[in-house]
């Protein structure tokens, strides 16, 4: 296979010398030959009459008559000053020059002139030849010339474009000679189809046949470019096995094809098929199909011009005509939506705006229903939550996932409505007409709204029906009155809401209040009772125990206090730190060493899993010491005794979900569940899991509080799960 490409908007070429007169200089090369092959004819003849004298000698035979040796002497004279010139015309050149005997050499001296004189005759054959034959392409050329002249003019003759295309695929089978030409459309979507043919019998015919769309995107995407194909053998083109296989089954042996392009559009291709078998094909085919593709072209945007202001003046009386009915419309379509806009605007209650929206929009547009859906953006679905029908089925309630549909949810998420035709009808309305317009907030004015898209209005007519302009208007301004109800109606509802939430946060002011006054004043009960107890104690041992109440109770206090201070820094973003680089594997066992003495008397297990290639991490040591002995603590205090406890490091790899942040991970496990009802409030102030404390080891429930604020001092994160016997508390710690 070839391929190039040939300048554009040229006419096959034709020179401009008339096809009767040969190239310059042709009659002096013409006479050089005739020159050459006297002198081979003469040295011929010469050794001729040179080889009857030699027998003669040889033979002894008695002296020539003179006369005799003179009639030869003349004979050879009259030969030799009369040769027959071998050319008498161009047509019988070829012939003549192929013909001529070479005479055999008598001497070596003669022998080299011999050789030189057919070297000569050789090479002005060739030239002879070379310019024959370039007489024969312009006479071809001029001929073509006339051809294409007349093609195109038949072609230009129509403006219908199906008599366009039935016309070229005609002349062009006919100019070629070729089995089959054929044009191909591409369509949307759809691959593309064979919209005229020329075929001569026995070969199929492939009027209407279409072609895959995986193959019309491979032509689409090289035909473009304005390239073309010149394909001597499919077998040995570099065709894709699908391609190939179509050619097969189309009985196509050889093809070239052009590109109908016209202003950078690829309007379509046309196509030469030989299929009787291989064909090369000249390059004056190749600049013929290339050049008629263009007049094509150019045909065929004269037909759409054509078309398109035949269109525009239909459609021009057409709009005279709709302007005088929409002008009688417009007060009732204005009166209507006055009417609309009140009801919408009389009620705070989102349910009764959309309800009367989709009511009202229904009886005055004469509808067969509309209804009015709800989008749950961090879903992906949309939910029809109100509806009025009068001629379809109710469609109440369905939710519709937006990712089924992204091209329709995409523009009405856009803020821009659309309507259209059912091409297959619904099971359950038919084909109907439809315009779907949204419900949306304006982006500078959607303060205090979760979403500026809010939902949407779908409004169902007969198959046939069209919204006009007035129409789709009317439904656009009921559409922004609902989005500026609901936001009203939802603003008033965020600011009950807010009312709400500040009650409830005075009311956990006031237990907050009461339960830290009542923390503070139990050790100081305790403290008190431990005092008089020891003035009144009888012994020593008494005393002494009275003594270690006297302290743990103070110790309480001291660290109920501590955490109350600790955390009011904390929520105030005024705790300080102070970075270090941290070896984890090395400091790591120095902080877990304090709790395996607890740990063993308790019969617990603590197992503790950190890798010794783990990069440092560079964070406040005192704040993570502080984090891990609180989890530790508590697992320690609510572990029952014969089960374990675990402590894993490990480092997330940065990924692009996370940010591309790496992160130390700090996993600890204990055999102890949480329920879950209890799970959400482990880490409020003051919240404590009583069924879990089955010691009654107390505390102040300050603790994970606490570590929750110091994780995110850190600019962490820690969660907390719990199944199957066991509690999990994760740490990440992002490493700097």
């Amino acid at each position: 296979m070839s391929q190039g490409n040939l300048p554009q908007n040229s006419q096959p070429s034709v020179s401009a010398r008339p096809a009767n007169k040969h190239p310059q200089g042709y009659t002096e090369l013409e006479a050089a030959l005739d020159q050459v092959e006297q002198l081979l004819s003469r040295l011929s003849l010469e050794r001729v009459i040179e080889g009857e004298d030699r027998q003669e000698d040889r033979d002894d035979r008695p002296s020539r008559d003179p006369s005799h040796d003179s009639s030869n002497a003349k004979s050879a004279g009259d030969r030799s000053s009369n040769p027959k010139s071998p050319r008498t015309g161009s047509s019988s050149d070829k012939s003549t020059r192929s013909s001529a005997q070479s005479p055999a050499p008598a001497t070596s001296q003669d022998a080299g002139l011999t050789d030189a004189l057919l070297q000569i005759r050789a090479n002005l054959s060739r030239v002879l030849d070379s310019y024959d034959h370039q007489v024969e392409q312009i006479q071809q050329q001029s001929a073509q010339s006339h051809s294409v002249a007349s093609i195109t003019q038949r072609i230009r003759q129509s403006l219908d474009p199906g008599e366009i295309l039935n016309s070229t695929v005609i002349e062009v089978q006919q100019a070629l000679q070729a089995d089959r030409v054929v044009i191909h459309s591409f369509e949307d979507d759809a691959g593309s189809v064979i919209v005229a043919e020329s075929v001569v019998a026995p070969w199929p015919s492939l009027l209407g046949e279409r072609v895959s769309q995986a193959i019309a995107e491979q032509r689409i995407a090289y035909f473009r470019q304005g390239h073309y194909r010149i394909v001597d053998d499919i077998e040995t083109g570099d065709y894709s096995p699908e391609l190939l296989e179509l050619f097969r089954q189309q009985q196509t042996r050889a093809v070239l094809v052009a590109p109908i392009l016209r202003d950078d559009q690829l309007l379509g291709l046309l196509s030469v098929h030989q299929c009787s078998g291989i064909r090369h094909w000249q390059p004056h085919e190749v600049d013929l199909l290339r050049y008629l593709s263009e007049q094509v072209a150019i045909a065929l945007q004269q037909s759409r011009l054509y078309q398109q202001a035949q269109q525009l003046n239909a459609d021009l009386e057409q709009q005279i005509v709709r302007r005088a009915e929409q002008m009688e419309r417009v007060l009732k379509y204005e009166s209507m939506l006055k009417r609309i806009t009140d009801k919408v605007r009389d009620s705070l209650d989102e349910s009764q705006i959309l309800q009367a929206a989709v009511q009202e929009l229904t009886l005055v547009l004469g509808l067969a229903g509309c209804n009015s859906a709800l989008y749950d953006l961090e879903e992906g679905t949309s939910t029809i939550r109100y509806e009025y029908t009068h001629s379809i089925p109710t469609f109440y309630g369905r939710v519709a996932q937006m990712d089924d549909s992204p091209d329709i949810y995409h523009q009405l998420k856009q803020g821009l409505y659309f309507q259209f035709c059912s091409l297959y009808p619904n099971p359950q309305r038919g084909r109907v007409s439809m315009l779907a317009c949204p419900i949306f907030v304006d982006a500078n004015s959607s303060e205090g709204m979760e979403q500026a898209v809010l939902g949407d209005l779908w409004l169902i007519h007969r198959k046939e029906y069209v919204f006009n302009e007035f129409e789709i208007r009317m439904v656009q301004q009921v559409a922004n009155q609902c989005a500026i109800a609901i936001r009203q109606a939802r603003l008033y509802q965020a600011a009950q809401a807010q009312v709400t939430e500040l009650e409830r946060l005075n009311q956990l002011k006031d237990q907050f209040l009461s339960t830290v006054s009542h923390e503070l004043r139990t050790p100081i009960a305790n403290v008190k009772m431990a005092i008089h107890m020891l003035k009144t104690a009888p012994s020593e041992e008494k005393q002494k125990q009275y003594l270690s109440i006297l302290e743990s109770e103070l110790a309480r206090e001291e660290e109920l206090i501590n955490d109350l201070l600790d955390l009011q820094r904390l929520e105030e973003s005024v705790f300080p730190i102070t970075v270090e680089r941290i070896d984890l594997p090395n400091w790591l066992p120095a902080l877990v060493e304090p709790f395996r003495t607890r740990i063993a008397n308790s019969q617990q297990t603590l197992e503790v899993s950190c890798a010794e290639d783990l990069p440092p991490l560079v964070t406040d040591p005192t704040i993570l010491r502080r984090i891990l002995a609180e989890l530790l603590n508590n697992a320690c205090k609510y572990t029952p005794k014969g089960l374990s406890i675990a402590l894993d490091v490990s480092l997330q790899p940065p990924t692009e979900e996370n940010g591309f942040t790496a992160y130390t991970i700090f996993r600890l496990q204990n055999q102890a569940e949480i329920p879950n009802a209890d799970l959400p409030h482990i880490f409020e102030k003051f919240y404590r899991v009583l069924q879990v404390d089955r010691y009654k080891h107390g505390g102040t429930g300050l603790g994970l509080a606490l570590v929750q604020k110091l994780v995110e001092q850190l600019s962490g994160t820690i969660s907390a799960d719990s199944a199957d016997g066991w509690t999990s508390f994760t740490v990440k710690i992002p490493s700097r």
